[in-house]
């Protein structure tokens, strides 16, 4: 299979074939790509060339370029919808997928479009999933599963099985249900095929079988089915009842947005914003941050200010300034992404002491390392060894606490339920720019005694 690749070429033959209203060869030309390569073009096209598009292919295929596209894209394309025409596409998409683009409508048409969906037990269940937190289990979930009663015969269970899977595009499990619904296990295909028709689904079910809650969160989700390389994982409610399931590709959904929104605030961004957003949206995200580290540069400036008698006797110190910062602020992001890291994959183990003790260890002996070559740098280019022993000193001391506090601070704020990955980004390297140059200047002081 050739790769798809959108050129400028390809945008302005499809906007030629809108124009000249050649629909037929238009159909020809959308055969042949895959739906999320027709999302990918839609982004391109004009609004009304996107929405043309749209109303040209069968709902079919359309509902599944809906759900691909950028949400900016599919929200003007909606727009231009009626009704009647979005609830067509609905009654195409799985539960979960309807249920996400129902809560990108404004609210004005939200019932119009629902009241216009023609399979009401669809409607119903896209109607549940809506009243779901959208970073919850409920609000990844599908209502289409395949499931059987554990009284039902093989031959009972098969029957049933043909008419479930019409609904649902890929079955991953068969899931089994008492007469309350509640789940039990799930059934092996396999030992369904090799079974009496007469025996019982009972008899022959497996009874482990890793499921979720409804109101668990999404990121608790992603680990539990990354940890047991799970495709599909069923989902239940308060007692027990099985009311639908979630598929790796709703997870790695999550992945990818909870990765993005981590890089943001590592990169000092508050918000989830992207290239294409306004220059407002981007500054309102980047500015507060930015007014941080203003913040932690006058800090840092008032300090020095504090020492200036000490800096005109021994300049040299000035010119260490930045090294000394730089170095603290790089072990403080080093050390807090690596926390961040295991917490966020769950391989943290061990108490927060053995975890600082280990981090002070690591930090000691890299510094130490890095102020031998310091040292030895200094005294040969400026030949004092007290200055050259105050910076280097200094220098150990400064690296073991950027360390301790870029273990601690993501430690502590995962704690308090704040997101750790806050701790990669410019909170720790300024906080750890104004600790560094106080204690750079404070041993310099003590160690050239003025």
């Amino acid at each position: 299979m050739t790769p798809f690749k959108l050129t400028e070429e390809l945008i302005s033959e499809i906007q030629q074939l809108i124009e000249e209203k050649r629909n037929t060869d238009l159909r020809l030309m959308m055969q042949e790509f895959h739906y999320a390569d027709i999302a990918e073009i839609a982004s391109e096209l004009e609004v009304e060339e996107a929405t043309y598009v749209i109303r040209l292919l069968d709902s079919e295929k359309t509902s599944d370029i809906l759900a691909e596209m950028h949400e900016d894209t599919r929200e003007a394309v909606l727009n231009n919808l009626t009704a009647k025409e979005i609830a067509g596409e609905l009654e195409e998409l799985d539960t979960d997928d309807a249920a996400d683009i129902i809560n990108e409508l404004p609210k004005e048409i939200v019932q119009e479009v629902i009241s216009e969906i023609e399979d009401k037990e669809h409607a119903k269940d896209i109607v549940d999933l809506l009243r779901y937190d959208e970073d919850s289990a409920g609000g990844l979930m599908a209502k289409e599963l395949v499931k059987v009663n554990e009284n039902w015969n093989v031959l009972t269970c098969v029957k049933e099985m043909r008419a479930q899977a019409e609904n649902v595009t890929r079955v991953h499990s068969i899931y089994v249900v008492d007469d309350e619904d509640k789940l039990k296990g799930r059934l092996s295909l396999k030992d369904l095929l090799t079974t009496s028709t007469k025996t019982h689904v009972k008899d022959v079910y497996i009874p482990k079988v890793d499921s979720v809650n409804v109101n668990e969160k999404a990121e608790e989700v992603a680990k539990i089915m990354s940890k047991y390389d799970l495709e599909a994982i069923p989902v239940v409610d308060e007692i027990g009842r099985l009311v639908g399931r979630i598929t790796i590709d709703d997870i790695v959904d999550v992945i990818r947005e909870e990765a993005d929104k981590d890089y943001q605030l590592a990169a000092g961004i508050s918000q989830g914003v992207e290239a294409d957003d306004s220059i407002w949206e981007l500054t309102r995200a980047r500015l507060p941050w930015l007014i941080l580290g203003l913040f932690g540069g006058l800090g840092a400036a008032a300090i020095m200010g504090g020492f200036e008698e000490m800096i005109s006797k021994h300049a040299v110190l000035f010119y260490f300034t930045p090294l000394i910062a730089a170095m603290a602020g790089n072990v403080g992001v080093q050390s807090s992404a690596i926390i961040v890291q295991g917490l966020a994959n769950d391989d943290l183990k061990g108490s927060v002491s053995n975890r600082l003790i280990k981090e002070m260890l690591l930090a000691l002996l890299n510094g130490l390392i890095l102020a031998v070559l310091l040292l030895a740098f200094t005294w040969v280019w400026k030949g004092t060894f007290d200055t050259a022993l105050a910076i280097s000193l200094s220098l150990v001391v400064v690296i073991v606490v950027a360390g301790l506090i870029g273990t601690f601070i993501p430690l502590f704020l995962h704690q308090r339920n704040i997101d750790p990955a806050i701790a990669t980004g410019p909170f720790i390297t300024t906080s750890n720019d104004i600790f560094g140059i106080l204690i750079y200047f404070w041993i310099a002081k003590l160690i050239l005694g003025i």
